[in-house]
């Protein structure tokens, strides 16, 4: 008993070690942490072209440009368009705010009985205005105090020449990394550690490869659907409502308001409103019936709300580190909570049901005699009639 409580402690100032360290190397842990993510999801890419009769380098030499290419369309196509629709969405806010002001308010004072005078929009736009002007000065003094200093463009530099090489060499020797770290394990307790492994790696990866799959295909969908409706803001619109769709129905219910109000400022017509329904039920159809049976299929990944909880969480306490591990974290813990509910449930403490009478009714509800019971009952009563019959008759 002693030595299984001096185990426990042990492994529990393990964990806490382990985290102090992680804290500590927080600052240089990015391109590792990055790099480590990016070797997960596109290790079984690399495994299915070695079953091509490719040898492991020339495997992920191929990944490594696929995902450099992707890197820089990204960097190329991506980023200077949200930079104009974002400029386009500032630019704008006075007609947004205006169109408000004119066709909402009305009708929630009208319908619902709130007053809309608390807030004036004329304000708020020239409020935001200041704030985003003020943002725009301390993002420029900021760069320039950065590019005074010599030794953050260095550090920065240097955490961005890791990236790929940390990934490249992480990729190419994925599979010997995970087999010499499978032989430490504890002969005694290899089975259940490898089975908790499995089970967070499944959950996990439906998360990653699955759900992000379908996040980044749901934004797809939606950016191209809008751009050929004609809504200006399709790429901000579309993917940002494809990136928080993996809370069900809040990605189509933000996409699809953000997405009437843009029809309507642009447009004023109810025809190109019908046609950013019609993209966002093509969106939905397409995630009910294609992307999320194809992608995700029955496999139990993390649950939205443990999402949000481990990437906050993760940045609180790590900043971007904690951000990039706060999902496989979230998944081994989730994964051992299913497994201590399992152990809890065939413990001593929590008992068997037959120990219990609340599932037998029959035990719990008073018994009916039965016919031999009553038959018996009624012939002890009348031999007892009788025997007080003779017995009077003595007297």
């Amino acid at each position: 008993m002693t030595n299984k409580i001096n185990k426990q402690w042990y492994i529990l100032a393990m964990v806490i070690l382990t985290g102090y360290l992680v804290y500590l190397l927080s600052p240089i842990l990015t391109p590792f942490a990055v790099g480590a993510l990016l070797a997960y999801l596109f290790d079984p890419l690399a495994d299915k072209l070695e079953e091509w009769k490719l040898s492991r380098t020339v495997s992920v030499t191929l990944v490594f440009l696929v995902i450099s290419l992707l890197v820089f369309a990204t960097a190329v196509v991506l980023i200077p368009a949200l930079e104009r629709q974002i400029s386009s969405l500032i630019r704008n806010l006075p007609s947004y705010f205006q169109w408000l002001s004119n066709n909402i308010s009305p009708w929630l004072q009208s319908t619902l009985g709130i007053e809309t005078n608390l807030f004036d929009f004329n304000e708020l736009t020239q409020l935001l205005k200041v704030h985003w002007e003020g943002a725009g000065s301390f993002a420029q003094t900021v760069l320039s105090s950065v590019t005074k200093s010599s030794m953050v463009i260095v550090s920065w530099l240097m955490n961005f020449l890791l990236i790929p090489v940390v990934t490249f060499y992480l990729l190419r020797d994925w599979d010997i990394i995970t087999e010499r770290v499978s032989q430490l394990i504890p002969r005694p307790y290899y089975n259940k550690v490898t089975q908790i492994t499995q089970d967070s790696n499944a959950v996990l990866s439906s998360f990653l490869r699955g759900q992000l799959s379908v996040m980044l295909a749901l934004g797809a969908v939606y950016t191209i659907g809008l751009w050929i409706v004609g809504v200006e803001l399709s790429l901000l619109i579309g993917m940002g409502a494809g990136l928080v769709s993996f809370v069900p129905y809040l990605g189509t219910i933000v996409g699809l308001v953000a997405g009437v109000i843009a029809a309507l400022v642009q447009f004023g017509d109810m025809s190109h409103i019908i046609y950013v329904l019609i993209v966002f039920g093509i969106g939905q159809l397409l995630e009910g019936f294609v992307l999320t049976p194809w992608l995700v299929g029955d496999r139990i990944g993390l649950h939205p709300v443990a999402v949000i909880f481990a990437v906050l969480a993760g940045g609180q306490l790590f900043g971007f580190v904690g951000v990039l591990l706060g999902l496989p974290l979230a998944a081994v813990v989730m994964v051992l909570l299913r497994h201590g509910h399992e152990r809890y449930l065939e413990s001593k403490l929590y008992g068997r049901e037959n120990e219990i009478n609340l599932t037998n009714k029959d035990e719990l509800s008073p018994k009916k005699p039965s016919t031999e019971a009553k038959s018996e009952t009624k012939e002890l009563l009348s031999s007892s009639e009788s025997v007080q019959t003779d017995t009077g008759d003595e007297g």
